[in-house]
């Protein structure tokens, strides 16, 4: 085969350019040989297989067919040659952008972001990722234990197992009130013989014995800080102790007709609110003794005292049979309640969360008042309580670790104690207590111990302390039996004469609680 190559460019002489027309070699046609032809074939396909061996070398996985084509690469290696380029091209960028590289030891660089790994560093992980089988998409799951569940909560003890701690002796006639201090430390009590003393709750040791009333202390109350005691007298004033000192304040509280029932401090201590046998309710200033508002509360005997936790209501109640809630800023009456068998009020409380109010009353039962909706919403009865003003509270119980729950407890005229689940109504505890009625109840907790005192008109004071079930009182107190402020103790008197269930307001207590 003959091939002929046209040359249309002008060949160049010594003497310049020459017209092809004009050429002798003109007509000459480049022939090439067919063995010149065969030569360059041999040429460009040994090029071309050198170029595929290079291929197959770079990348020695091929497909099912075993084409040495390029595209012929299985998706393996296709992912880690993208993800090669990709981590390159990042590094690059991050790079120009930031003017420094990338270290490549995998921990955060300067900017708190990781840093990129080397190239070196990405092969060798996609390589044990790939010995790993990271590729697979069978994964097992991995079985995990499971977290054990916490314990349940101890179960609510069925019953209460208060027992006595100490048996406080030293007033001379009845006990009408006894209070612990805001810490649970000290135990204030005072009775028909005028005097206000403080004990110690975990000895019993008395600190401190103050007089200076001309009758008989019908009520206590502890300031928030626990540095004041305010009592209330059938001499018609208040005063004012001061635990610290063991001095009283210089000016009694003088303003009620008659014989002081009911008081109460308020959360901040800068006022005191008082309820009388005048049927009238004060607000005093503590700090000046003087009456800032007085509020013409009931219709008969103010029997009862207390200020929300948070000192913005009090709570009012009274022989009438009614019970008030008022605005201590404003002295407007909120909320009157009543039932339906209008008994006589004799005490009142506030729940500890302030949303209900507990009351005593002269029918043998206490009620829970829902006192928002003027409704009672649970009855507290298995208590005797005709004849005298009888005071309590709240206290809590539950087993160690456990939810506390609530009880309500109060004294009888059986010289009983009785402690109701809130809830229930369900009589936790009995408890036979004293000789003679039982007055007033109160509750705290000291750390772990849970406390309860009480007192009545058998003249002594007893502090009780729960104990776990089928546990034995240890350490138990008593006061000598000598000499008590310079009487024996044997020559007292402790009989009282008989009261009536709805005492007349022009009537004189003898601060026993009852009405002569």
């Amino acid at each position: 085969m003959e091939v002929r190559i046209y040359n249309s460019k002008r060949r160049r002489t010594d003497n310049g350019y020459v017209d092809p027309a004009n050429d002798s070699s003109s007509d000459e046609l480049a022939a090439v040989s067919d063995h010149e032809m065969d030569r360059r074939r041999a040429s460009w396909s040994a090029q071309k297989a050198h170029k595929s061996k290079r291929t197959y070398e770079r990348s020695p996985r091929m497909s099912d067919s075993g084409s040495s084509d390029e595209l012929a690469v299985d998706a393996d290696t296709y992912w880690r040659e993208s993800k090669r380029r990709h981590s390159r091209s990042r590094s690059g960028s991050r790079s120009r952008s930031r003017g420094r590289s990338s270290s490549h030891d995998g921990r955060a660089g300067e900017s708190g972001l990781p840093e990129e790994k080397s190239e070196q560093q990405s092969e060798e992980y996609d390589e044990r990722q790939g010995d790993s089988g990271a590729g697979d998409r069978n994964i097992q799951p991995v079985a995990r234990t499971p977290s054990p569940l916490p314990p349940p909560p101890p179960p609510k003890p069925e019953r209460l197992n208060y027992k006595v701690r100490s048996i406080l002796k030293g007033h001379l006639r009845g006990v009408s009130a006894a209070k612990f201090s805001p810490d649970g430390s000290m135990v204030a009590s005072g009775g028909a013989d005028a005097a206000v003393k403080v004990w110690d709750t975990l000895s019993g040791k008395l600190i401190h014995t103050f007089e200076g009333h001309l009758a008989g202390i019908s009520t206590l109350s502890w300031s928030p800080d626990g540095e004041i005691i305010a009592s209330g007298s059938d001499d018609k004033t208040i005063r004012l102790w001061n635990v610290l000192t063991g001095k009283a304040h210089p000016i009694p509280f003088v303003g009620h007709h008659n014989y002081v029932y009911a008081i109460a401090f308020s959360p901040k201590g800068n006022m005191l609110v008082s309820g009388s046998y005048d049927e009238a309710v004060f607000l005093w200033d503590v700090r000046s003794a003087t009456v800032m508002r007085s509020l013409p509360a009931h219709s008969d005997p103010v029997g009862g005292i207390d200020v929300v936790h948070d000192g913005t209501l009090i709570a009012s109640c009274a022989s009438d049979g009614l019970i008030r809630i008022w605005d201590t800023a404003t002295g407007q009456c909120l909320r009157t309640i009543v039932h339906e068998d209008n008994p006589p009020v004799m005490s009142v409380k506030f729940s500890p969360n302030g949303k209900f109010v507990l009351a005593w009353t002269l029918d043998n039962c206490v009620r829970l008042w829902n006192y928002v909706e003027g409704r009672c919403i649970k009855t507290y009865q298995g208590h005797v309580n005709l004849k005298y003003g009888l005071c309590g509270g709240f206290g809590i119980y539950g087993a160690p670790g456990g939810k506390p729950e609530a009880f309500a407890v109060s004294g009888s005229e059986d010289g009983a104690i009785l402690c109701w689940d809130v809830v229930s109504k369900k009589v936790l505890q009995r408890i036979d207590a004293h000789a003679d009625v039982v007055l007033g109840v109160d509750t705290c907790c000291i750390g772990d111990k849970r406390l309860m005192v009480s007192c009545g008109l058998d003249r002594t004071v007893r502090i009780w302390e729960e104990y776990p079930e089928g546990a034995e009182a240890e350490n138990e107190v008593a006061a000598p039996e000598a000499k008590m402020n310079g009487v024996e103790e044997e020559t007292i008197d402790s009989s009282m004469p008989a009261s009536v269930a709805e005492p007349d307001k022009d009537a004189q207590s003898n601060g026993d609680g009852m009405i002569e």
